[in-house]
C-alpha cells in the first residue's frame, strides 16, 4: 500500500528519536529532551495508526486467500471476517491520511487581529464592536489572553478600527479562518421604518512574527512619540507614552497608546509591524508562485466576503463552505466553535486530497 510506504521514513525517524531520548547525553540536557520529546509526541499517533493499518492489511490479505479455500469452515470464517476487516482498513486509511496532513507552522503562534468598520457608517462601527466582543468572549472561553494594541472608537459606539493581540495555545490554528469581510444585515435602532440595512467590517488575522522571520533594521523605522488621548487617567495628555512607527520602505504605519509605558507601547507596535510585514512577504511569495489564495478557507484576504450575520432571521451563513446556523446570539456571545470546526474539517479534507 502506497500510504504505508510514505510512513516508512517516519517510522525510522520515530525509532531514532526513541534511541536518542534514552541516551545519557540527551537525558542530561533538559532543552534537548524538550525538543526531541515534542518531535516524538507529534509522530506517536502517526506511527501507532500506521502499525495498526499494516497489521489489518496483512490480516485482510490472508482472509482474501482463505475466501478461495477448499475447506468450507475456513471459507465461512473468511467470509464473516472480510467485511469488518475491509471497513477497518478504510477507517485507518482515512485516519492516517488526516494525520499526515502537514501542520501549519503558524498554528501555535499568538495572533494579531485587526477589525475595521467598512461600508455602513455608524452601523458598521457598531458591528465592528460586536465582532471584537465576539472574539474577546471566545478567547475568554478558551483561556486565552487579549490585549488591545490600538483602538479608534466611534462616537456612536463600536469602533472605526481596533487592533488587538490574542495569546494562548493554538490561537492561530482556530482564528486563521476569520480573515475577510464580515457582513451584517439588521434594523438599526435609528431606523424608524423598520428597514433592514446592510453594512460590513473587515477582519485581518496575522500570526505573530518572530524577529528571526522578519528582520527590521532600525534605520527602516521612524519612531514618533506623542501624548496619549482618550480615557486613561492622569497620564493622558501629560506624558509622551504613545508610539507611532512608520516603516519607511513600505509606508506601513502602526500606532499604540494602550499602555502608560512608552517601552510597552513600542514593544506592542513592533509586534504588529512584524506581523504585517510577514503577511505582506508571504502574499508576495504566493503571488509569484501563482497560488490560488482564495481556493481554501483562511486566506485573510480583506476583499473576500466570508460570512453574513442576518439578525431578523437569527442566521449566520459562512459562504466559503455554504454552512448555516441559526444560533446567531450564541455565536456573538463567543460560541464560535460551531463555525470554526466545519472550516477546519474542510481545510483538512482539501489538504488530504494532495497526499
Amino acid at each position: 500500500m502506497e500510504l504505508l510506504e510514505k510512513i516508512k521514513p517516519l517510522e525510522a525517524r520515530f525509532e531514532d528519536l526513541e534511541r536518542q531520548l534514552s541516551s545519557p547525553e540527551v537525558l542530561s540536557n533538559p532543552r534537548r529532551i524538550q525538543e526531541l520529546g515534542k518531535a516524538h509526541s507529534e509522530l506517536r499517533a502517526i506511527i501507532a495508526v500506521g502499525r495498526e493499518l499494516r497489521q489489518v492489511t496483512r490480516d485482510l490479505e490472508e482472509t482474501r486467500k482463505l475466501l478461495g479455500s477448499s475447506d468450507p469452515d475456513l471459507r465461512q470464517l473468511a467470509e464473516e471476517e472480510h467485511p469488518s476487516l475491509t471497513e477497518k482498513e478504510e477507517e485507518l486509511v482515512e485516519r492516517l491520511r488526516l494525520l499526515l496532513v502537514p501542520k501549519d507552522p503558524d498554528d501555535d503562534k499568538s495572533t494579531i487581529v485587526e477589525i475595521r468598520s467598512g461600508t455602513g457608517g455608524d452601523e458598521a462601527a457598531l458591528f465592528a464592536g460586536d465582532l471584537f466582543r465576539m472574539y474577546s468572549r471566545y478567547a475568554e472561553n478558551k483561556g486565552w489572553r487579549v490585549e488591545v494594541v490600538e483602538d479608534h472608537p466611534s462616537e456612536a459606539g463600536g469602533y472605526k478600527e481596533i487592533v488587538f493581540e490574542i495569546e494562548g495555545e493554538g490561537v492561530f490554528s482556530r482564528l486563521k479562518y476569520e480573515g475577510g469581510v464580515h457582513r451584517v444585515q439588521r434594523i438599526p435602532e435609528t431606523e424608524s421604518q423598520g428597514r433592514i440595512h446592510t453594512s460590513a467590517a473587515t477582519v485581518a488575522v496575522l500570526p505573530e512574527a518572530e524577529e528571526v522571520e522578519v528582520d527590521i533594521p532600525a534605520s527602516d523605522v521612524r519612531v514618533d512619540r506623542f501624548c496619549s488621548s482618550g480615557p486613561g487617567g492622569q497620564s493622558v495628555n501629560t506624558t509622551y507614552s504613545a508610539i507611532r512607527l512608520t516603516h519607511l520602505p513600505t509606508g506601513l504605519i502602526v500606532s499604540c497608546q494602550d499602555e502608560k509605558s512608552q517601552i510597552k507601547n513600542l514593544e506592542k507596535a513592533m509586534k504588529v509591524l512584524r506581523a504585517r510585514l510577514l503577511e505582506r512577504k508571504r502574499a508576495e511569495e504566493m503571488a509569484k508562485r501563482g497560488d490560488k489564495r482564495r481556493q481554501m478557507v483562511g486566506t485573510g484576504d480583506r476583499s473576500e466576503r466570508i460570512r453574513t450575520y442576518n439578525f431578523p432571521q437569527t442566521r449566520i451563513t459562512d459562504h466559503r463552505i455554504n454552512f448555516t446556523t441559526h444560533d446567531l446570539r450564541g455565536i456573538l456571545d463567543g460560541n464560535l466553535d460551531e463555525l470554526i470546526e466545519p472550516l477546519q474539517t474542510e481545510d483538512r479534507l482539501e489538504k488530504m486530497k494532495t497526499l
